[in-house]
């Protein structure tokens, strides 16, 4: 393979994906941050659609397309081979909430448990964007999704796969979203050279799913972590080691909200006030738990 260069792009612009996709955005800074020696292995999902429409391919690097419910899985394959050929590749899983949080949640739990040295990136739009904008585990609370009409608060909250993740023993866990690439490029470097399995989750704004426009998309993404709603976090070995600062004065939850259709239910009406309060609590507890 090629040796890397400053202005390389191993995921090029001959996909379909939304413009403006948070998604196809921080996907390209991971990549090209591992650099051309690197293996990916991508679940069903938008990510998955939107670069491999038969027969062509966006994808610079060996790619291989898994079922929602087994990347994890396929990925551990991979490396099992590649320590036969004593070949030293990294190897990168993809996927989304959907994958991640619940269909392939099993599969995750498994490679975590064998140690095995794989990178695994969650690209969290928190619905299932791919298949009709459908409520997933990482859904947050109070957003409106096909299965959760406005009017219909979800009564759980989203699942804290950064938690399940250090549960594990993960040496590495971050946590960022797409409105921050410099963020992204530095803790998939670290994850890169970490020994044993990394997990980053990334916030990846969607045009169609969160109903923002265009030109909001990296805005919104970076309201989401100085807002404490969603935090960018680093955890070495167990331990926060890495937190970014909230904006002073404290932005509140309502300016993130107000810019995505999927919470206008509860920024417009009276009656969701009490909701909109527990979306501000939870960031104002972040903001104390991690030091924010």
């Amino acid at each position: 393979m090629a040796s890397a260069t400053p202005n390389l792009n191993l995921l090029s612009n001959e996909h379909s994906a939304c413009v403006g996709c948070g998604q196809i955005i921080a996907s390209r800074a991971v990549l090209n941050t591992l650099g051309p020696e690197t293996i990916v292995i991508n679940a069903t999902g938008c990510l998955e659609v939107t670069t491999s429409q038969y027969p062509t391919s966006a994808w610079q690097v060996p790619w291989l397309h898994s079922l929602f419910a087994n990347p994890s899985a396929v990925a551990s394959g991979v490396l099992a081979a590649l320590k036969q050929s004593k070949k030293k590749i990294k190897i990168l899983v993809q996927a989304g909430d959907g994958s991640t949080f619940d269909i392939g949640f099993g599969a995750v739990s498994g490679m975590w448990d064998r140690g095995d040295e794989i990178i695994y990136v969650c690209y969290d739009n928190e619905i299932y964007a791919n298949t009709g904008m459908q409520a997933s585990g990482a859904t947050p609370y109070g957003s409106r999704t096909a299965t959760t009409p406005a009017g219909k608060i979800l009564d759980g909250h989203k699942k804290d796969m950064l938690a399940i993740a250090l549960a594990h023993g993960l040496p590495f866990v971050a946590q960022t979203t797409s409105g921050f690439l410099d963020d992204i490029k530095a803790k998939v470097a670290k994850a890169a050279a970490t020994k044993g399995p990394s997990y980053i989750q990334i916030l990846s704004s969607c045009i169609p799913g969160w109903h923002i426009k265009v030109v909001d998309s990296v805005k919104v993404a970076q309201l989401a972590a100085l807002t404490g709603l969603y935090p960018s976090l680093e955890f070495t070995n167990g331990r926060l080691t890495a937190a970014m600062p909230v904006t002073r004065p404290k932005i509140k939850v309502e300016e993130y909200l107000k810019y995505q259709s999927r919470f206008k239910h509860l920024v417009d009406n009276p009656k969701n006030k009490t909701t909109l309060a527990a979306l501000q609590t939870l960031a104002d507890d972040n903001i104390k738990k991690y030091k924010l």
